[in-house]
C-alpha cells in the first residue's frame, strides 16, 4: 500500500513537470487511488480469511463427541450476535437460556437454540405449587408452541421452592401441574426438561435438588417428551458421585450444564472435577443431546475462558 501513495505523489509531480492534460491527471489519480481502495478491501478480505481458516481449523481439530453450547446468562455483556459469531468459531453449535425474540439471532448465525425460556420462568415459583398452576400452564403453552414453530427442541422448567411443601406432594403437584402441557409437548415434538439445583449454596429451598427426586417425578410422569437437565455443578455440591450417577440414571437425562466446585467459575484444574472423565462417561452413555458450559468466568478474555472449557470437554 505504501508503494500505491508514493506512486501517487510521483504523478503529482510529473504533472508539474511535464504539463499533461487536466483530464489524463484526473484520470491516472483515479486509478491510483481505485488501486489503494481495492488494496485495502484485499487486505481486510485477507483477514477475514485468515479468521475464517483459523475458525475452521478449531472446529477441525474439535471430535464431534460432544455437542457444545454455553448458557447466555454468563455471557451478557457480549451483544448476543457478536457471543453468537464468536462462540461458533471456537466451537459453539447452540447456545441455551435464550427467550424467543432472541431466536432469530442465533439462527442467522447458524447456531441452535438448544434450551428455551421466558421471561416468566421462575425457579422458585414453579409446579410444586397448586396455586402457580394456571397462571404457568398458559404461559408455557404458549412458549411450546413458538419453540415447535421455531424448530427448538427443548424448553426449561422448575419445581420451584419447597415453601414448607413435603417431598411427597411436591412431586404430586409437580405431575398435575405438568400433564397438560407435557401432552403438548408431544404433539408439538418438544421436551421439557426439569432442571436439578442445588439448596445449599445457590438456590435455598429449591425443590427438585436430588437427582433421585427427578428420576421419581420423570417416572411419575411417564413420558418420553420429560426429562431432566443434569446441572454437574449442582449436583456435585448436593450429592456428589456424579459418573455413577450419569450412568445410572442416563435414561432420565436431557441435557447437562458444567461449573466449576467450588465457586462456578472456569473448569479447568483450579477446581474438583475431572471434566474429562465426566465428558468420557456421558459420550459412554451414547448421549447425543448438549452439553451447555454454565460457569461464570473470571478471565478478562471471556471468550478465553469459554475456548478453554470445550477443549476440556471436548473428549
Amino acid at each position: 500500500m505504501l508503494s500505491l501513495i508514493r506512486h501517487t505523489i510521483t504523478l503529482f509531480i510529473g504533472m508539474a513537470r511535464k504539463k499533461i492534460n487536466r483530464r489524463q491527471a484526473v484520470k491516472n489519480i483515479s486509478l491510483s487511488i481505485g488501486a489503494i481502495g481495492l488494496s485495502g478491501s484485499v487486505a481486510a478480505s485477507c483477514v477475514k480469511d485468515k479468521k475464517e481458516k483459523v475458525s475452521d481449523a478449531f472446529q477441525k481439530d474439535l471430535k464431534g463427541n460432544i455437542h457444545h453450547s454455553a448458557c447466555r446468562w454468563c455471557y451478557q455483556k457480549i451483544p448476543l450476535p457478536e457471543f453468537a459469531e464468536k462462540g461458533k468459531e471456537i466451537g459453539l453449535k447452540a447456545i441455551d437460556l435464550l427467550k424467543p425474540d432472541e431466536w432469530k439471532t442465533i439462527t442467522d448465525k447458524g447456531l441452535d437454540c438448544s434450551l428455551a425460556t421466558d421471561t416468566f420462568a421462575s425457579i422458585t415459583d414453579g409446579f410444586n405449587d397448586p396455586k402457580n398452576h394456571e397462571k404457568l400452564q398458559k404461559q408455557y403453552h404458549k412458549l411450546i408452541s413458538e419453540a415447535s414453530h421455531a424448530g427448538i427442541k427443548q424448553v426449561i422448567v422448575f419445581s420451584g421452592n419447597r415453601n414448607s411443601i413435603s417431598n411427597e406432594y411436591g412431586l404430586e403437584h409437580c405431575a398435575v401441574g405438568l400433564d397438560a402441557l407435557v401432552k403438548h409437548a408431544e404433539k408439538n415434538k418438544v421436551t421439557l426438561i426439569m432442571e436439578l439445583l442445588n439448596s445449599k449454596v445457590d438456590h435455598k429451598d429449591y425443590q427438585c435438588d436430588h437427582t433421585s427426586w427427578g428420576v421419581s417425578l420423570v417416572d411419575k410422569i411417564g413420558s418420553p417428551n420429560f426429562k431432566l437437565l443434569y446441572d454437574i455443578y449442582h449436583m456435585q455440591i448436593m450429592e456428589g458421585d456424579i459418573i455413577a450417577t450419569i450412568k445410572k440414571y442416563s435414561d432420565y437425562i436431557a441435557h447437562y450444564h458444567t461449573g466449576g466446585v467450588p465457586g462456578r467459575n472456569e473448569i479447568n484444574d483450579t477446581q474438583e472435577l475431572n471434566y474429562p472423565a465426566i465428558m468420557q462417561a456421558i459420550h459412554a452413555t451414547g448421549f447425543k443431546g448438549y452439553v451447555a458450559q454454565e460457569f461464570i468466568p473470571t478471565y478478562d478474555d471471556k471468550l478465553k475462558a469459554l475456548k478453554e472449557g470445550i477443549t476440556i470437554c471436548d473428549i
